[in-house]
């Protein structure tokens, strides 16, 4: 489900297999979408489709879009019927108005909120229902720690290198708000995530943290995963099992005449 602003070669086949709980754990905001037969709706950060899909098995009418042609490619093979398009969410317009525009797990990667906010404004009737959930403030702060400090002990300075757009409650309303919005729900909560297996932290970082590696050499990037690991593995190693300190952000908004 998620949108990266600087670098879209997702790996399909590890978003899928290694870090299936992305979708998974959508299923409770896709619950305040309520998708009824026959409304239109819009995905954005579809990834590769496996909620979008379920939107569809509602009986609405459901395109998805997402930045990275790999992962549309990945979800166009598993679910042929459906409308997915390699898209970017700051530039994508539609003539036909959507009745509701969903997210998940995609609006972290989208640093400029104002320009994601003028596309979902645009693409929705007066009236429709905009339902998200994505990455809040200090999501995943111990991993960031870990892998700033652990790259500045071998010579690269960390500033620069955060892709993502974790905002408070008040911060996001206050964008939603600036585009006509009516926000109606706003929740932030912690959500420790479970990783897969014992390379848990390193295929998160191959997957979701590239941004912060690339100008790290490989030997150096070995050592650096390393060292990440041990200084999570105290508090964020469980039963045997990895745990990443997720915080999500969920929002539900209405759509006001202008």
């Amino acid at each position: 489900m998620n949108q990266p602003a600087s670098n879209n070669q997702w790996q399909a086949d590890t978003y899928d297999h290694k870090l299936d709980f992305v979708s998974k754990l959508g299923s409770d905001v896709l619950s305040l979408l309520q998708p009824q037969p026959g409304e239109r709706v819009l995905d954005i950060g579809c990834g590769t489709a496996d909620l979008t899909a379920k939107i569809a098995a509602a009986g609405a009418d459901t395109v998805g879009i997402d930045l990275s042609p790999e992962m549309i490619a990945r979800g166009r093979s598993k679910y042929p019927h459906l409308n997915l398009s390699a898209q970017n969410a700051y530039t994508y317009r539609t003539a036909q108005p959507f009745d509701a525009v969903f997210s998940n797990a995609a609006l972290h990667w989208m640093k400029d909120a104002h320009a994601v906010a003028v596309t979902v404004a645009g693409a929705l009737r007066t009236g429709g229902r905009f339902v998200a959930e994505f990455g809040g403030y200090r999501n995943v702060a111990a991993l960031v720690n870990a892998t700033e400090a652990a790259l500045e002990a071998h010579g690269y300075d960390p500033q620069g290198r955060n892709p993502w757009y974790f905002p408070t409650i008040g911060e996001y309303t206050a964008v939603l708000e600036a585009h006509a919005f009516l926000v109606t729900l706003a929740q932030h909560f912690e959500r420790p995530t479970p990783l897969q297996g014992e390379s848990g932290i390193r295929d998160w970082l191959d997957m979701m943290a590239d941004d912060f590696f690339y100008d790290v050499s490989a030997e150096d990037k070995t050592v650096i995963y390393r060292e990440v690991e041990e200084q999570l593995r105290p508090e964020h190693y469980l039963q045997g099992q990895w745990i990443a300190d997720y915080r999500r952000l969920r929002v539900c908004a209405v759509k006001m005449a202008n």
